[in-house]
C-alpha cells in the first residue's frame, strides 16, 4: 500500500477581528482544516502584545476595526517580526488597498467573504514561501 502525505500544511493561527460573526466563521473553517488557533483578539490596540505573547506562524487581520486600522496594526506587527505572515482581510470596496497593505509587508490579501477566493487555499500559499 501506498500512502501520499498530504499537500496541506497545518499552522498555529492569530485571528485578529472584531466582527463577533467573522470570528466565528474563520475559527470554524481553519479549526475544521485542522489549523490550530492560538489565539482570537477583537481589540486592535491588543493585537500587537497578542502577537508578541503568542508567536503564531500565522495571522489573519481585519482592515476595518474600531480603535487602530488593520493597516496600523500590520506596521506594529512588521516592526516588531518582519518574517511574520499576515494575510489582511477585508469588506472594503478600495481597490487601492490590496496593494498598499502587500507593500507594507502583508503575505496576502484576502476580500472578506468574497467566494471566489478560497481563504485556505491562501493559507497554504502564504505557509509554503
Amino acid at each position: 500500500m501506498n500512502c501520499v502525505e498530504g499537500t496541506r500544511k497545518l499552522a498555529t493561527i492569530l485571528i485578529i477581528e472584531d466582527s463577533k460573526f467573522a470570528l466565528f466563521r474563520l475559527t470554524k473553517l481553519f479549526q475544521g482544516a485542522g489549523h490550530e488557533i492560538v489565539g482570537s483578539v477583537r481589540q486592535s490596540e491588543k493585537a500587537l502584545s497578542c502577537y508578541k505573547t503568542l508567536q503564531p506562524q500565522l495571522v489573519t487581520l481585519d482592515h476595518m476595526m474600531d480603535g487602530k486600522s488593520g493597516e496600523e496594526v500590520l506596521e506594529e506587527i512588521m516592526d516588531y517580526d518582519p518574517s511574520a505572515k499576515v494575510i489582511m482581510i477585508s469588506g472594503s470596496g478600495d481597490v487601492t488597498l490590496p496593494e498598499r497593505v502587500l507593500n507594507a509587508g502583508a503575505s496576502a490579501f484576502v476580500q472578506k467573504f468574497d467566494d471566489s477566493t478560497d481563504i485556505l487555499d491562501v493559507i497554504d500559499q502564504v505557509l509554503s514561501r
